[in-house]
């Protein structure tokens, strides 16, 4: 019997094992094809179809992307809407998590409703647009970020994970003479680094990716973030007609654009995602716990 569960034990990790590479190479490969597709040239891109280690190295595609400046322009764009979004929407979500953790709070059963009921229904595109412009936040940076300051999901996450620091640690920190504000930056906070690290990553990839967002509210093209950049870039190299913002003299290869417009538009998330993963699965777990 010891013998069979043991070679039923190997065959079961035989198994695991194999099931797993499968998976890691069907997750990984694909990626590879983007990045070697965007290195090559479209003749071995159309000979081949999938490539994974060009025969032919060429940089035209990069070329043709950053033929202007307007393509740092549109980075600095992302890179400043989604810094400056993350860190509004990190200290907003944290002030109404911290409340709501907060078993006493008048009214927090109506208020946790309410958040809630915004997962399920909104009000749509249209009247965002119309909330939005009466606001006076057309052709401004402030339209990618404060109509989604706040998440009710990252919310939700956070509010659990304040949920389970000891109660204790907050009523000695009364007694020492800290107010509400002072225990939250001074004591939950820092104890919730794996769940902050957490959230802040998902709202920095939401700001990194805002596409609808700008497409609706900014007219002036010259505001455009890097992802509505490289969507007119991406149908420039497909035939239309050319921008006087890309240098008309650079050739479009056309798939090895989009392989390249997609390695441009991931590859900074990429850069920042190792420096969080530590305590990515940790916080989003642990948030998830208790309700």
């Amino acid at each position: 019997m010891v013998e069979d569960r043991t070679l039923s034990g190997r065959l079961f990790v035989a198994v695991n094992y194999t099931l797993l590479t499968i998976i890691a190479l069907v997750t990984v490969l694909p990626f590879i094809h983007v990045v070697a597709g965007s290195f090559t040239t479209n003749a071995e891109i159309a000979a081949k179809k999938f490539v994974l280690i060009p025969t032919v190295w060429s940089l035209e595609a990069y070329k043709f992307i950053f033929s202007t400046d307007t393509i740092f322009r549109a980075l600095s764009v992302s890179v400043g809407v989604t810094m400056i979004g993350t860190l509004l929407s990190m200290f907003v979500t944290s002030l109404m998590a911290y409340g709501l953790s907060r078993r006493d709070l008048d009214g927090r059963n109506v208020i946790m409703f309410l958040v809630v009921f915004t997962m399920l229904f909104s009000g749509g595109m249209i009247p965002t647009f119309l909330v939005v412009k009466e606001l006076g936040l057309i052709d401004s940076y402030a339209a990618l970020i404060l109509p989604s300051a706040i998440g009710a999901f990252n919310m939700i996450i956070l509010k659990n994970f304040f949920q389970n620091i000891p109660e204790g640690l907050e009523e000695s920190a009364k007694i020492d003479g800290c107010n509400d504000f002072g225990i939250l930056f001074r004591i939950v906070l820092p104890l919730s680094l794996p769940s902050i690290a957490t959230i802040s990553l998902f709202y920095a990839v939401t700001y990194w990716n805002t596409y609808l967002s700008a497409i609706l509210y900014l007219n002036d093209s010259q505001m455009w973030p890097i992802q509505v950049l490289l969507r007119q870039i991406v149908v420039l190299a497909s035939g239309m007609d050319y921008s006087s913002n890309l240098d008309s003299a650079v050739p479009p290869p056309d798939q090895s654009v989009k392989m390249a417009v997609i390695v441009v538009a991931t590859l900074p998330i990429l850069l920042v995602y190792p420096f969080l993963q530590k305590h990515f699965a940790k916080g989003a777990m642990l948030g998830s716990i208790k309700g």
